[in-house]
């Protein structure tokens, strides 16, 4: 991973930034071992505020967790749970719920192949991106906004259009000018919608409604496609029909879903039934109804920002632990329906989810950014505070306050709610984008300028530095310091190439003319990917006598994770006392010719894991021989193990593996390549 180009000249006044964070130091605290995996893929981030900046890099760690390798199809995608679940899109565990954070979030990353990779699978014949509602172009734009590079947006302009009118032809009444879903196909089971259509009996399914939310997707969608059609040029149709699109959307959303009594965008029934009946409005607000600004909806009208309000009171949505779903006056407020056995399943009356925490936050940086007539009952104190409260969600109550975010939690206690082993490190939402784009206040633009206006509160945040950022192709860095103890210099510093080329005394908007380069991407493609235990080819196999189909799975699932916890425990292992060398072998069903391989082994003391006393590697011709001319890496605990050959032709390739003494083995994940 290079940049194309150099940074244009910048001019002889400017300074040169002395204040840069070490990558090597700050990777090894955050990611141990692993670090390597996050030196030039991660910008770095910290402030004065340490649990905002311990989440930061936990989330890069779920982010790196849910980058699963499909193989040579489509390299990566981005997952949403740890491990497979029974209504993911098989064989390859996705699932389109969550994509706009997925993207939104590796739009950061300094490796553009993660979200072009994931992009791409989830407009492909493979996936379903219409499983849940999306808002999946959008994405792709907001991407485009930061690295200002239109190729991917271009080339997925035509699925774009053809998911559009999917929507169109199956979620739309044109008697009324707007989608409807059902909430379970929204994401949010058991909502005042579907609680209500069932007469307060269910809610898990059913409640078809004209959602804020859905309308708002579908709203963004149509102008991310008018605006990469402009971009791509010579559509003028296709721009002007998209264009059309989003305004009918936004003129009927903001006259027929805003409620002047609830003072909120709020859901009218689709449904008629003996419960409830067509185009009434629902009896309640919910959060839902923040989703609008998180993509730019909303007319900048003192009016809407009503709405704000209710997320501010704590006897209504903004709960002392976190963002409530509903309100506590609701007749089902936190009732619950649905259990996994004895577990609490997910449910969307009350309870505080991460998801829709992530869209408020979004929303009100947008807010705060450029809506000056609906700002007046907010400020970046407020902003600050709830991404604290969020911050603080991570820190599991359950596990001793470990970092561990899942899926929703009790606004009123801060105790994770339903605590399921798909729960852990759950890829729902978003935060990185949140400190990159909000906090920090990089506010992406697909014009040749870096703009940016912190959301930070200068009177709770005495310093934070964002940086190996790459905007446009070009090395940012963001910093504030407000005495200059931190970093020598007091007041808001912006860096391009090293260079400060925009400075305030205070927190506010500075913008800066910003050339644009293009960052190229480097694709290895692994060659023993086993999508599921159940599927072949490949052929795995192992010595390890009665073994677990799923854990040999592990080793060839493309997923690497090194969490403790056991339910959630990754790889395959060596029998308990034995110091015997066990193997597990692939089969690749053609020849191919592979040259290195990359091996995950997790240790940790307590559970008697460590790496083994030695390893190697073998291909089959005929028999098994050693890999000529290899060059093995000391194996490594919880992090990367990297072996070199010369290339060979084999139709099969195995790792032995010889454990120390009172010590068992796990293999997470073997890789073979090319080249």
């Amino acid at each position: 991973m290079k940049l194309s180009s150099t940074l244009a000249a910048v001019p002889l006044t400017a300074r040169l930034a002395h204040a840069a964070l070490d990558v090597g130091a700050v990777t090894e605290k955050y990611f141990g071992n692993d670090a390597p995996w996050y030196h030039d893929r991660i910008p770095l981030f910290e402030s004065s505020d340490s649990e905002i900046t311990e989440v930061y890099y936990y989330r890069w760690n779920v982010f790196r967790t849910h980058q699963r390798d499909v193989g040579t199809k489509y390299g990566y995608i981005t997952t949403e749970f740890i491990d497979n679940v029974s209504w993911q899109t098989q064989p390859w565990a996705s699932n389109n719920c969550a994509a706009i954070f997925h993207l939104s979030e590796g739009r950061w990353c300094r490796d553009p192949r993660f979200k072009q990779d994931h992009a791409t699978f989830m407009y492909s014949a493979d996936s379903n991106p219409r499983q849940y509602s999306e808002s999946l172009a959008d994405g792709v734009w907001r991407n485009y906004l930061v690295d200002g590079n239109p190729e991917l947006a271009i080339s997925l302009l035509d699925d774009m259009q053809r998911v559009y009118n999917e929507w169109l032809g199956d979620h739309y009444d044109e008697t009324k000018g707007l989608f409807w879903i059902e909430p379970l196909a929204d994401a949010t089971e058991y909502t005042i919608a579907s609680i209500d259509a069932s007469g307060g009996y269910d809610g898990f399914g059913g409640g078809q409604a004209f959602r804020p939310t859905i309308n708002t997707y579908q709203y963004a969608n149509a102008r991310a496609i008018a605006k990469i059609a402009a971009l791509k040029g010579g559509l003028d149709d296709i721009v002007a029909e998209y264009n059309n699109r989003a305004d009918a959307i936004k003129d009927t959303l903001q006259r027929d879903l805003w409620n002047s009594t609830f003072e909120h965008f709020i859901d009218r029934f689709f449904v008629n039934n003996e419960n409830v009946t067509y185009w009434d409005f629902i009896r309640g607000r919910e959060l839902a109804g923040i989703v609008p600004w998180a993509h730019d909806l909303p007319d900048d009208d003192a009016k809407f920002g009503e709405a704000w309000k209710h997320v501010l009171s704590s006897d209504q949505l903004g709960g002392p632990f976190g963002l409530r779903t509903v309100e506590p006056s609701y007749e089902y407020y936190m009732r619950v329906w649905r259990y996994e056995g004895t577990q609490t399943e997910c449910h969307w009356n009350g309870p505080s989810w991460p998801y829709q925490t992530t869209q408020v936050l979004t929303s009100l940086a947008n807010v705060l950014d450029h809506y000056p007539n609906s700002s007046s009952l907010v400020n970046v104190g407020d902003y600050t505070r709830l991404l604290k409260q969020y911050a603080n969600q991570h820190y599991n109550k359950h596990f001793d306050n470990i970092l561990d975010i899942e899926e929703n939690y009790d606004p009123d206690t801060g105790e994770p709610i339903v605590g399921l082993g798909r729960s852990h490190h759950y890829f729902h939402s978003g935060y990185v984008d949140l400190i990159l784009s909000g906090f920090v206040g990089i506010r992406p633009r697909a014009d040749d300028v870096l703009e940016v206006n912190p959301l930070a509160d200068a009177s709770s945040i005495s310093y934070f530095r964002a940086e190996r950022i790459l905007y446009h192709g070009q090395e940012i860095a963001v910093q504030w310091d407000s005495t200059g103890d931190r970093y020598g210099e007091a007041g808001l510093r912006v860096e391009v190439g090293g260079q400060v080329v925009a400075s305030s005394d205070k927190l506010e908007r500075l913008t800066v003319d910003i050339a644009r380069s293009t960052v190229s991407v480097s694709r290895s493609f692994d060659q023993v990917i086993q999508l599921q235990a159940d599927i072949t080819p490949p052929i795995v196999n192992t010595s390890v006598a009665n073994y677990d189909i799923n854990r040999l799975h592990d080793v060839f699932d493309g997923r690497i994770w090194f969490w403790t916890q056991d339910t959630i425990a990754n790889g395959l292992d060596t029998p308990e006392g034995s110091t015997t060398e066990e193997w597990v072998s692939t089969e690749f069903g053609a020849a191919v010719t592979i040259s290195r391989a990359e091996i995950a082994f997790f240790a940790n003391e307590e559970k008697g894991l460590d790496v083994p006393a030695s390893y190697k590697l073998q291909v089959l011709g005929g028999e098994w021989t050693d890999v000529a001319n290899a060059t093995y890496d000391a194996p490594l605990a919880n992090g990367i193990t990297n072996v070199k050959w010369t290339g060979v032709s084999t139709e099969s390739v195995r790792i032995l593996v010889t454990p120390k003494e009172g010590k068992k083995v796990r293999l997470v994940e073997l890789k073979v390549f090319t080249e």
